[in-house]
């Protein structure tokens, strides 16, 4: 296992951390406390130290079992992370009562690496409206928890806005090499790093969708390397190439996954890949961006829309279905990611968005698109 640490701490994380959101399920839906627990025990065992999990994870169960499953000496042997609910917040004293509750879930005095949870526009003035940095300070003096940060979900502008706003020690951030554009970014990589931040990657893998399923073209590419690698490694070791990442998590579901991607992570120094392997890469980008029904760019210059439809979010979730094989999929986390005010279906085709695209798009069709076939079941109903 290799280890870094974050600018201005002691803490050797390793680089592979483990994400407590995607754990192994019983018949039942439930977590199976048996197989999840020996997984994450053996990741421990086998150099994994850092263990990230929060409040909403598999319907609030997911903290009860990191707690009881860090028992028998485990606790000691990792930095643990969980996450403040951001949404909700109501008033200031909720912070307090959210973190005692989650310290006596997870059957520790401590969080080591404690985050305001998904942050985007609406969740980030909440916070700012509750004072979440009194209490993070307080958090921090009184030993609760030891190092303050934030997981992002929202677009580049406000992530600036959320480093002005206060001595973050780290940022949590989605990235892989579909989504050196989207919310933060490599942009706002670099900027985290250069401010002297520590980045923990989320969705390396985008949720698991660039290692299983792969499209035969694309697995036609892969093959193309001098360095035969799974998907799963591919993109593992690309995160890992950029030397202002931390940490990156993973979320297995199998001993399988564990095992391959403890391998794996013997190899993920920044700087590693050489130049054809990363040209591999790129025509792999390439080759899932050609499989995109919508080129859309998410530059937001169509943005706002008058109507509240969040046009490159409906088309980033509209494009997922064809690049990934996955309608149902795609269908899913729309309804998930594209909130009923900023549906594709509240257009009324005023042509705002296509005067000002720079790409030219027929985005009124294309929304109609996203409507047929996402939405129309619904309006059905």
């Amino acid at each position: 296992m290799n280890y870094r640490t974050m600018p201005g701490m002691d803490e050797e994380l390793s680089i592979l951390g483990f994400g407590c959101m995607r754990l192994p399920l019983t018949s039942e839906g439930i977590i199976d406390e048996g197989e999840a627990t020996k997984i994450l025990r053996y990741a421990i065992d086998h150099g994994v130290n850092y263990v990230d999990t929060a409040w909403p994870y598999h319907n609030e169960m997911s903290e009860p079992f990191v707690g009881r499953a860090l028992l028998d000496g485990y606790r000691d042997k990792v930095y643990l992370a969980t996450k403040l609910p951001s949404w909700l917040v109501e008033k200031h004293e909720d912070m307090d009562s959210f973190l005692n509750e989650q310290l006596r879930r997870l059957q520790t005095k401590t969080i080591d690496f404690y985050l305001v949870h998904s942050l985007n526009r609406e969740r980030w003035n909440n916070m700012v409206k509750n004072d979440v940095f009194s209490f993070l300070e307080k958090a921090i003096a009184d030993g609760r928890i030891r190092h303050a940060g934030f997981s992002f979900h929202g677009e580049y502008e406000l992530f600036e806005e959320i480093l002005d706003a206060w001595h973050w020690e780290f940022c949590q951030i989605q990235y892989n090499y579909l989504d050196e554009n989207y919310q933060a970014g490599t942009k706002g990589l670099r900027e985290a790093a250069s401010r002297g931040l520590g980045v923990i990657i989320m969705e390396p893998l985008r949720g698991g969708k660039l290692a299983t399923n792969v499209p035969e073209p694309i697995q036609n590419l892969w093959q193309e390397a001098e360095e035969k690698m799974s998907p799963a490694a591919w993109g593992l070791r690309w995160v890992w190439n950029h030397s202002e990442v931390s940490v990156v998590l993973s979320g297995m579901n199998s001993l399988n996954q564990v095992r391959e991607n403890i391998i794996v992570s013997e190899k993920g120094e920044p700087g590693t890949l050489s130049h054809h392997d990363l040209d591999i890469v790129e025509k792999v980008k390439n080759e899932y961006k050609k499989r995109m029904k919508v080129d859309c760019t998410n530059c937001r210059y169509c943005m706002p829309c008058p109507q509240g439809v969040n046009i490159p979010e409906c088309f980033n979730r509209y494009n997922m279905a064809f690049m990934f094989d996955d309608e149902k999929m795609a269908k899913d986390t729309y309804f998930v990611f594209v909130k009923d005010y900023e549906r594709a279906s509240l257009c009324v085709e005023c042509g705002a968005c296509e005067e000002v695209c720079p790409q030219n798009l027929p985005i009124r069709q294309y929304l109609k698109d996203v409507v047929d076939l996402f939405e129309a079941d619904k309006e059905k109903e």
